[in-house]
């Protein structure tokens, strides 16, 4: 459906771009999301699935978790479209290179959106799909290569701007790094075995005593993932990358790639069950060990609110690499359950800065990102209480702060950690769990008590939040909030999945 819909937008927006609107286009892409999402949700109760079906020869195995994952995925996609749509006022009526004559006006003021937006997101999400369902080295990275260049085309969507292309420059050349790492081990493991099918591998592993060539292969691979991801020590990359792109696309660089290729990496586990597999759990405790670390001491120097959220996510990203490296049933289901938590918060901050970006203008400032800085904030309480309840909400969350939903997945990624015995990383858990909140409190210090002045700097507009981004607002709070009063069916969920990876 994805495919079908990626060709047709092609060919329409090559010859209707200048009569039909971008944001039309956006809304068709919504549209055939959704639809995706229900195609792949009424495939998730056919019985074979549950014991998988590989199709193409064997290059994809289409199982209960990979068509569950598919359904959050494009969920997750429509919620990011509709957050591109609404980080632009007007809508117009026809396109002039890729701005309605509308909108060329306010190019100095507001973001406009491009026909070829969702477009990319297609792209990027028919590669995501694919890599979740992959089983063997040649699906797997020409699923990764589809999504990682859409990403990199959607940092750089911008040319007007500087720093979003600049951005997308250092974004290309280290995804291409990680990249080659990926192939480099593939093509070593292809060479030492003479196999791409991952359950073949599995075999040959589990049946040959322990070959340090594989083991190598195998690590690079898993390097090059940790690359895609931004775990430390191979996040660099990201805070530029985030903070340079105008915010409606880090929202999706932020979310969308890491749900993919962690979920991936968790299907890619196969080798860990093995006695002799060791360095692949020593690996992602390492990265884990570090990202917990710096991604909390990075976090508490900067004053822009999107490096800010770069480190928070280096810092969850080291929650979920520590229940990947466990790797038992508990860990897994807390691993699911965090991750999808952790990105419809994430989704709900910019989703909110977008709604800020409305109402706060900033002369001087780059206008693909309305608010850059934490002292941008100041006194928005007393202007819009609700939207500055809401992101006070979704920043406790990520603290984990209890009785939000976010104190529950760390909890639950804890628990598994002691009970396998790591009780060391899961005292450094906490403790840079303790230590991030310093910088969450001081983004809602800023909104809550600061004084209100305007500047030159910092303009009210007249323009108010839209309908629909407010409620995906409310619905996203309320969720984060209310968990607590039925948590059963995001629970059961996790659970099932993991009951379907393991048992099947």
């Amino acid at each position: 459906m994805v495919l079908f819909s990626v060709l047709t937008m092609i060919v329409a927006i090559a010859l209707f771009s200048l009569r039909i609107s971008a944001i039309n286009f956006n809304r068709i892409a919504m549209i055939v999301l959704l639809y995706s999402g229900l195609l792949a949700y009424n495939t998730i109760y056919t019985d074979l699935v549950g014991s998988g079906i590989g199709v193409y020869s064997g290059l994809f195995q289409i199982t209960a978790i990979t068509q569950s994952i598919d359904v959050f995925i494009y969920l997750m996609g429509a919620l990011v479209l509709l957050l591109g749509e609404n980080s632009t006022i007007g809508t117009g009526t026809s396109l002039k290179d890729g701005v309605s004559t509308k909108q060329s006006s306010m190019i100095g003021k507001y973001l406009p959106i491009l026909a070829e937006y969702p477009l990319i997101v297609l792209f990027s999400v028919l590669g995501m799909t694919s890599l979740i369902s992959s089983s063997d080295l040649v699906s797997m990275f020409l699923s990764i290569e589809l999504q990682s260049f859409a990403v990199y085309i959607l940092a750089t969507i911008y040319r007007d701007s500087e720093s979003a292309t600049a951005a997308g420059l250092k974004y290309f050349l280290l995804g291409s790094l990680s990249s080659a790492l990926i192939l480099l081990g593939s093509s070593l493991l292809y060479g030492f075995t003479g196999l791409t099918s991952f359950e073949g591998l599995y075999m040959l592993c589990s049946t040959t005593t322990s070959n340090h060539a594989i083991e190598i292969s195998v690590l690079l691979m898993v390097v090059g993932l940790l690359f895609k991801v931004s775990a430390a020590p191979f996040h660099n990359w990201a805070p530029d990358v985030y903070d340079g792109v105008p915010t409606m696309v880090t929202a999706w660089l932020v979310t969308m790639p890491k749900i993919s290729l962690l979920v991936f990496i968790l299907e890619f586990q196969g080798f860990t069950q093995l006695t002799n597999w060791s360095s692949w759990t020593y690996l992602l405790l390492i990265s884990s060990l570090l990202s917990l670390i710096i991604g909390t001491i990075g976090g508490l120097s900067q004053y822009r609110i999107k490096r800010l959220l770069a480190y928070s996510t280096i810092s969850h990203v080291g929650f979920l690499l520590l229940a990947l490296a466990i790797n038992s049933e508990e860990s897994t289901e807390s691993f699911l359950f965090y991750l999808i938590q952790y990105s419809l918060t994430n989704v709900n901050v910019f989703f909110i800065l977008i709604a800020f970006g409305y109402l706060l203008h900033s002369r001087g400032l780059a206008p693909y990102s309305p608010v850059q800085f934490i002292n941008q904030f100041k006194g928005q309480f007393q202007v819009n209480p609700l939207l500055g309840l809401s992101l006070a909400i979704c920043l406790f969350s990520m603290a984990g702060i209890p009785p939000l939903v976010g104190f529950f997945g760390k909890q639950m990624i804890l628990y598994a950690a002691t009970h396998n015995g790591n009780f060391f990383l899961a005292l450094v858990a906490i403790l840079t769990s303790v230590v991030s909140a310093g910088y969450y409190l001081r983004v809602i210090k800023v909104i809550h008590f600061d004084p209100f002045t305007i500047t030159d700097t910092n303009v009210m507009n007249k323009e108010t939040v839209t309908t629909s981004t407010s409620l995906v607002i409310a619905t996203l709070t309320l969720l984060l909030i209310f968990f607590i009063l039925n948590p059963t069916p995001l629970l059961n969920s996790a659970h099932l999945l993991t009951l379907s990876l393991f048992y099947w």
